[in-house]
Order: structure tokens, then sequence, then C-alpha cells
């Protein structure tokens, strides 16, 4: 099984932080230089911090892993410089199948309304969007990425965390004054700090496997409930970039996992599948059960948690590396913040009071999810079949049908941070939420509202809240040339809305004042 992705083995050097008698200190250590690790620390690099990032390997993951690249992803992507490559080099869909042996329960498209810069979803290989932040990150010029460095040992202080690494060479050690843990499942951080990591695990096995076939299938999600190639099991089917298809085959708990792995095993259930014509070859295949767990809090002293390392949830939704992006996006402005003294240290509150919701929520969908598609008892099976054979012939079951609800991006609307509204709006977006895209004049809102805290403005004076230092963006009829922003925001009526550097809504205002903008932006900083 040769891979069509040319991995480059990033090399391993000697620093003179190995040689120091007295542990060298950094002022922000990231522990894994994967998917999250390295969206933190591209952000903190635009946000003019240094970063050190710690990585025990010397390559990007090594197989095609989380493919679904979320819309809010992107999004956030695009503020870190690699939104447009990730969607030019994805595969762009919006419409799922959902089918039931060989015939089709229903259809869904996730973007069926215009006007948003990024579609729902790009399939695009992790090994990429790693690869993209790692040339970013060197691009940007602030920090540096160390691989083959394994943090091993992590002894918290009050006012700093002594970090012990592995190297090639040996162990070394250093300081810093925050330690981001993002070293996944297994993290070595939370294991030397003895920290618990509850939930449930699932037994079922299920293969993946990426195939090399030229094909004019649609591009589109495919799930199915007990195909005919695949009986009473399920299946799942994506395109990805350069000709390779994702294909996942339940195998259930009784799978022989080193039986199954082996090519003449794959082989047969791949043509079962793609027929015995198919011409194929395999990129890349892993067998594996999952789990939902996550740590009970997220932010302990001056180590943070973020991505797997902090939560984890089964595939099934494309939550895992999504909501990991998410963390690093709520984290990063938060420390940035703290580090230049414009902040508090109990603003790191706000993270987990907004990120554990956030996991809660996609543990729950995930375990639902799963439940659903490998039922663990009779009873849950019996529920299935019903709502199945139900679904069949009545619209009604069809909502009760769970392959996966995907990836939306959590509303963190019991958010400390968040203002109550000042005036009243129906609908448009609440505090707490982040912001929907729309045309802005030849740009886009998002594009136009960055990292920073921006006050939108819509029928109200720029004038009065020059005092405040704060970015004014006044918008007008013309610059809302489709009037999107004015449905999506509720402002065809004037008002405002003050916007987080991490696109979140603040606040938002019928009539603002200076001081009432003062007093939400206040409150977004996490100060009383």
């Amino acid at each position: 099984m040769a891979s069509r992705f040319a991995y480059v083995a990033y090399p391993y050097r000697h620093v003179p932080d190995q040689d120091t008698a007295v542990p060298a200190h950094h002022a922000v250590i990231v522990a894994g230089g994967g998917l999250v690790g390295l969206t933190f620390a591209v952000d903190m690099a635009l946000r003019g911090h240094d970063v050190l990032v710690l990585d025990d390997n010397d390559r990007v993951s090594v197989g095609s892993r989380s493919i679904c690249v979320a819309k809010r992803s992107l999004e956030i992507f695009d503020r870190l410089g690699i939104g447009a490559r990730c969607a030019q080099k994805g595969v762009v869909w919006n419409t799922g199948k959902v089918l039931h042996g060989d015939r089709l329960l229903y259809a869904f498209d996730l973007l069926p309304e215009k006007g948003h810069r990024f579609p729902a979803f790009v399939n695009l290989q992790q090994y990429y969007v790693e690869t993209f932040l790692v040339e970013r990150f060197a691009e940007l010029g602030r920090g540096e990425l160390r691989w083959k460095n394994r943090v091993s040992g992590v002894t918290p202080h009050d006012d700093h965390v002594a970090v012990e690494v592995e190297t090639p060479d040996g162990p070394y050690r250093m300081t810093c004054d925050w330690l981001i843990a993002a070293d996944g499942v297994k993290s070595s951080v939370r294991q030397a700090l003895d920290l618990p990591f509850a939930g449930e695990s699932f037994h079922d096995h299920f293969l993946i496997t990426d195939v090399v076939m030229a094909s004019d299938m649609p591009v589109e999600r495919r799930f199915w409930f007990d195909p005919p190639f695949h009986g009473g099991k399920s299946a799942l089917l994506h395109k990805q970039p350069d000709d390779i298809w994702r294909i996942d085959l339940q195998l259930g708990p009784e799978a022989d996992r080193e039986a199954e792995m082996r090519e003449e095993a794959i082989v047969p259930r791949l043509k079962a599948m793609l027929g015995e014509d198919a011409e194929f070859t395999i990129d890349w295949s892993s067998l594996y059960t999952f789990q939902c767990r996550r740590m009970e809090h997220f932010h302990h002293g001056r180590v943070v948690f973020v991505g797997d390392a902090a939560h984890t949830v089964s595939p099934f939704g494309a939550r895992g590396g999504n909501g990991g992006i998410q963390d690093a996006d709520n984290l990063a402005w938060k420390l940035a913040a703290i580090l230049e003294g414009r902040a508090g240290e109990t603003l790191l509150e706000s993270y987990e009071a907004e990120r554990v919701p956030a996991a809660d929520e996609n543990i729950l969908n995930s375990t639902r999810a799963t439940d659903f598609i490998a039922p663990k008892n009779a009873a849950m099976e019996l529920f299935r079949e019903a709502v199945l054979g139900l679904a069949d012939h009545h619209a009604f079951a069809r909502a009760f049908v769970n392959s996966g609800r995907l990836s939306v991006p959590h509303n963190c609307t019991a958010s400390p941070l968040a203002s109550p509204d000042q005036g009243s709006f129906e609908g448009g977006v609440a505090p707490g939420c982040p912001a929907r895209d729309a045309p802005l004049g030849e740009s886009w809102l998002l594009e136009r509202l960055g990292g920073e805290f921006v006050l939108l403005l819509a029928g109200h004076d720029p004038a009065q809240f020059a005092a405040l230092g704060l970015r004014v963006l006044a918008i007008g009829a013309s610059d809302d040339r489709d009037g999107l922003i004015a449905a999506r925001y509720d402002l065809a009526t004037p008002g405002a809305y003050l916007f987080r550097p991490d696109q979140l809504v603040a606040a938002r205002f019928r009539a603002p004042t200076a001081a009432g903008v003062q007093a939400a932006l206040e409150r977004a900083m996490g100060q009383p």
C-alpha cells in the first residue's frame, strides 16, 4: 500500500536549549504539532507571539484521517491564511444521501441558501491541511517547530510549567509560562498530570480504506444501512482529492483485527462494493474502534488542553477535528490578550465555560449516531430496525434515522462573555454565536472582521465611538449588495453588533452608545 501523498520527513535538529545548564524558558509551548496544535500556533504567530511547538513525529499525519473540513473551520483557516488553499484543493460537497439496502431513504442539502464564501464541507486529507499549516507557520517566522521532540514530563507551578522532553539525543528540560496540550487522545501531558479522561468506549470495529480509483460517481456523502454488498452492517463513501475515495465498512465487535487488515481480506470487501471489475489500488487502510470521552476540566492552572487531548468522539458527524479547530480559535485570542497585559488570567475561565459545553454537544451527537449505527443491545437494535423499516415508507420516521449529525459550530449563548441584548432583535445572530458570512461590498463580511474586536454599525454614526480605540465597520445599503447582512443580522432597522476576535458575537444593540459598547467590550475581555 504505497500512498499517493509524498510525505516529507522533517529534519530533527539539535538546539541550544538541549545544552544549557539552566532550563531555557519560553512564553508558550505547544505539545503536539498536529491539526489542532498547528492551528493554535499559526493563530498566535499572526497575533505577534512566538510559540514553540514540540511534535513527537517527523512528518504530518499518516493517512487521510479527518477529511471533512466544515464551513466554520474553512472560515477560521481563511483568517489564518490557508482557507482558500484548502477550498481549492478540497472536494466540495453540500449533498448527502442515506440509503437502506439499495433504496434511497432521503437526501439533504447542508447549505441550501446563497451568499456564503465557503461550502458546507470540503473533503481534504488531514495530511494536506497539516502541511498547509506547517508551511504557513514557517512563512510567518514567529516561533519554532521541533520535530522528534516528545513531551514526557510536566510539573506545574504557580507561575510557570516545567517540561521534560525526549529526543533522539536524549532528554532535556525547559520551562514555560503556558503549556498548551494538543497531543491527542493518548496525551502524554494528561497522563503526566494523572488527569482522568472519562467516557465510553465502543467495541464495534470499522475498516477505513482509501482507494485510488477513476470514477464518475457524484460528489456527495453516501451512507448505507444494510447495503446489498455488506449485509447487516453499514458503509460510508466520500470522495477526496487525487482520485481517492474514502470507504468505511462496519465489521462488528468480533472482527479479527490482524486478519481484517490483510490486503487479501480488504480487496474482496471493496470489490463487493465497487464491482468485481472495478480497478483500484489501496492508498491507506486502518481498523479502528472509538471512544467518546472528555476531561472534566480543560484548564489546569498554566496547562490548557485542546482537541483530542481534551475530548474525543466517534468519527460519525466529522466533529473531532472541526471541534478541535474551534478550541484553538477560541483559546488563541484569549491567551494573546493575557500575554499582552490586556486581560487577566481569569479570561481563560471562559475558554472552559465555552468549550466544555461544545464538547458535550459533540459527544452527545456522536454517541447517539454511534448507538444507532452500531446498537449495543437487542432493544436498541429493534428500535433501529423499526425506524429503518418505517423510513422506507413514511417521511416522519426519517427524522429518527441517524447516520451522523454533521458538524456545526457550537453556539455559546450561555457564555459569561456574552452581553444581553440592548434592544429588540427578531432573529439575527445572538450573542455567543459565530458570525454568519455574507457579501460585503466587493469582499465578504468575515474577511472584513478579521481577528480583532470590531463594531459593525448599520444606520448609526461611527464618530461617537472614535474614542473607544475600536475598529468600526459601518455599512450602508450599497455595501450590503444582496441585502443578506440586513436579513441575517436583523439590521433592516438600524443597529450594531460587537464581534470578538474569534468572530463570535459579543453583544448587539439597537441604539448603541459609547458607554454601552465599552461595557460589552470589558465583559467580552473577562472583566467584571
